[in-house]
């Protein structure tokens, strides 16, 4: 009985981690959505780029980046991403992410060029 107890208990381990690894990358998926929401929302009331960054990364997970994409038809993109790891270092990364866009209101609209990048950040560590 020990000696089967002995061999199944890693596995059991294992299998938890993995589980709560992929929990904790599904949590980490929403709260990019939220952010992303929430840049987006920012950028669509004319806000500057370090507003919009700061509103997004106040909603997302911890060590994201988050890039702000004005286009020339009048919307403002904002893209949250993150790196979770599954089960510590042995486990893996998933890389989740976010996309969310708004359309700008008023007289933001006239000052975003087509294709202008407004910030992007350095890619997630």
């Amino acid at each position: 009985m020990v000696a089967e107890l002995a061999v199944a208990l890693p596995a059991v381990v294992l299998v938890l981690a993995l589980v709560l690894g992929a929990a904790r990358a599904v949590l980490a998926q929403v709260s990019c959505v939220d952010a992303a929401r929430a840049g987006a929302r920012a950028a669509a009331r004319g806000e500057d780029a370090a507003v919009v960054r700061a509103t997004a990364a106040a909603a997302a997970p911890a060590r994201a980046a988050v890039s702000v994409l004005a286009r020339g038809d009048g919307t403002v993109a904002v893209e949250v991403r993150s790196v979770q790891h599954l089960a510590g270092p042995l486990g893996g990364e998933v890389l989740v992410r976010s996309t969310a866009t708004a359309a700008v209101e008023g007289a933001a609209v006239e000052g975003a060029a087509e294709g202008s990048a407004v910030e992007r950040a350095a890619a997630v560590p």
